[in-house]
């Protein structure tokens, strides 16, 4: 009951923060240079800039309309679950987003799970060998990758696997026109899958490192720590049940704000790579002025930063039933 409580209670709220969002997001676009008319003329292209021309394109696509008839109506929209049309790519903004979350989750979710266990085991070692070479040695590759540019990490990871060894493709998420299907087609997407995954989780596997070895060196002073050593307990059992389980309570958090974060760090990965996720759409969309798309797809976002953020708080409290839902 408490958890069904307070699923409801994280929902009402979510509806008005991303109604907020909706609203900020309209003005935001809208304030930004270019013209969507000019963009579908072809003026930056093709040198047309036919007035009659862009004047029907705008009365089309309701761009003439006054700011306040444009909000109104898309916020009329998407209380319908339609999301307009796309400038660019003629199609419903809601069919182009869906055909590309996938591959958007697929990474993102790939990229998750593997930072997270990397990070946590990295900095569990980190923190037993707190005092060792090896210790500082891990902490100083975590500082290395946290400091690296993701897009710099993106591109020599292409020059020296795809390149220099030939060992994992470059680009796409499948081979084009090898027609694979069934395990054959799940091997080839999982190679695709490698290179952009490996290079989004090496930055956050350095917060969880660092994060993972502090909360484990301050656990381990704790005064239950002292107790189970004085019990006799080996270092192992101290180790796992006691220092780091109470260590990952401050990672869960952590873990569920950077969810949410990766769709945006996504943009970079997908775009050198050549992914069809979503952020690859939303740099396709930025460089078009295709302001429905845009906007569709900062909606889908935010509401998957408040998906993470909601099954963090859940996350949470099963790990830790002393935590109580605020009156």
């Amino acid at each position: 009951m408490l958890y069904a409580r307070l699923i409801v209670m994280r929902l009402l709220k979510a509806v008005v923060v991303l109604f907020l969002i909706v609203i900020f997001n309209f003005f935001l676009i809208h304030m930004a240079p270019g013209d969507p008319a000019a963009v579908l003329a072809g003026a930056g292209e093709a040198g047309a800039t036919d007035e009659q021309f862009l004047r029907q394109l705008r009365e089309q696509f309701g761009l003439d309309q006054p700011m306040y008839v444009q909000l109104w109506r898309y916020v009329s929209g998407i209380a319908m679950l339609d999301f307009g049309y796309s400038y660019r790519q003629q199609m419903p903004v809601f069919d182009l987003i869906m055909a590309r979350m996938p591959a958007t989750l697929l990474l993102t979710g790939t990229a998750f799970v593997l930072s997270l266990a990397l990070g946590i085991l990295a900095g569990s070692l980190a923190a037993a060998r707190a005092k060792k070479p090896s210790g500082s040695l891990i902490m100083a590759l975590a500082l290395l990758f946290y400091a690296t540019p993701l897009f710099w990490v993106a591109l020599m990871a292409v020059v020296l696997f795809s390149v220099y060894l030939d060992w994992l493709p470059a680009y796409g998420m499948y081979t084009v026109g090898a027609g694979y299907t069934g395990l054959a087609l799940a091997l080839d997407v999982g190679k695709h899958l490698i290179l952009p995954a490996t290079t989004l989780a090496l930055f956050f596997m350095a917060i969880y490192t660092r994060m993972t070895r502090t909360s484990m060196l301050e656990a381990s002073q704790q005064d239950y720590v002292k107790t189970a050593r004085a019990k006799g307990l080996s270092p192992r059992i101290i180790q796992r049940r006691h220092i780091l389980r109470n260590a990952l309570l401050p990672i869960i958090t952590l873990a569920g704000l950077q969810a949410g974060q990766m769709v945006g760090g996504a943009i970079l990965t997908e775009t050198v790579f050549a992914w069809p996720g979503i952020g690859r759409l939303m740099y396709e969309a930025l460089m078009q002025r295709d302001y429905n798309l845009l906007l569709g797809i900062f909606f889908f976002s935010a509401a998957l930063v408040i998906v993470f953020n909601i099954l963090t708080d859940l996350v949470y409290r099963l790990a830790d039933p002393r935590i109580k839902e605020a009156s």
